[in-house]
């Protein structure tokens, strides 16, 4: 372990605690903007994350100690993710070796099942409707994470996520099929895991609701920490998507990365987010009972990347 590898994992987390709500900030502007509309401030997660922070938190009568103890368990976990995946450092950096792509996919199954154990401890018929919804379509979107990884590990012949960083980089394994099929599947993972779909809705009014339901409650901090951890899994996913499969490319090395690599980060995101909004705006609202046809088919091709990658020759 040196000095360097430290210093490049501080800089990395730090990063991702303190950009993650801008970038959601900057989703919603541009959403707003696209459908005329003046819209909130780029930093209005930041405002809501602290104004929540500073709130009371009211407990309901029945909730357990999970219930109490879960957003900082799931927080804890997106940080830890945050050490061992290529967020804006192309280097391995401290922590790196101690978890591979399955062991975060692991993580990030893990901090899942946590969320939704943790708001059933309310006994709020609510939230467990919502969390019924999200376990009926967290065994598709699992599966499709681990399809993928294991697709990549096979392409690239690793499974640690620096070195496939950097063999993936290769246009020959970029433009391969099965790395072509891979991403696709990754990014309708990545929609579906960060509410992007044109069918979620956070408005109380709406039966659409997934994730947000989970959320119903908690208040003050703990709702503050759960939507901030949010926020990271959704940089954490979209940073993996677009240095692994989408965007490999200009990274810099050493010093000058720690300047350089968030710059690059923040372009690649505009990219992500320009379509994203695009998608989440000009698509209609489908039923709910979709969703897991919209996984089934994020599955089938990741599955599918596997067979082109084993029997197919494509790799």
């Amino acid at each position: 372990m040196t000095i360097m590898t430290i210093e490049g994992g501080i800089v990395q987390v730090l990063f991702t605690l303190l950009t993650a709500p801008l970038y959601g900030g900057i989703i919603n502007k541009l959403k707003a903007r696209v459908e005329g509309k003046r819209g909130p401030s780029i930093f209005q997660p930041y405002y809501d994350i602290l104004k929540l922070i500073k709130k009371e938190v009211i407990i309901p009568e029945d909730s357990n100690q999970l219930f109490l103890i879960a957003p900082y368990l799931v927080f804890a976990i997106y940080v830890v993710i945050s050490f061992v995946i290529p967020v804006i450092m192309p280097a391995p950096v401290v922590f790196t070796a101690t978890v591979d792509f399955l062991g975060g996919g692991i993580l990030f199954t893990l901090a899942a099942f946590l969320k939704v154990t943790g708001a059933l401890g309310s006994k709020s018929n609510f939230v467990a409707l919502s969390a019924s919804r999200v376990t009926s379509f967290m065994f598709l979107g699992e599966g499709t994470l681990i399809s993928v990884f294991f697709a990549v590990a096979l392409i690239t012949g690793t499974n640690n996520p620096y070195i496939t960083l950097a063999t993936v980089s290769s246009l020959s394994n970029y433009f391969s099929l099965d790395h072509l099929f891979a991403a696709f599947a990754f990014f309708l993972l990545w929609l579906f895991e960060t509410g992007k779909l044109p069918v979620e809705s956070s408005g109380l009014s709406e039966m659409g609701m997934i994730d947000e339901g989970i959320n119903y409650e908690y208040s003050g901090k703990l709702l503050g920490l759960s939507k901030w951890g949010s926020y990271i899994k959704q940089y954490l996913l979209g940073s993996v998507f677009l240095n692994v499969f989408l965007l490999p490319f200009w990274f810099f090395y050493g010093s000058a990365g720690y300047i350089l690599n968030p710059v690059m980060m923040l372009l690649k995101w505009i990219i992500l987010i320009g379509v994203t909004v695009i998608i989440e705006t000009s698509l209609a609202k489908v039923r709910l009972f979709k969703i897991q046809d919209y996984l089934a088919i994020a599955f089938t091709i990741s599955v599918l990347s596997l067979i082109l990658t084993v029997i197919g020759g494509f790799s």
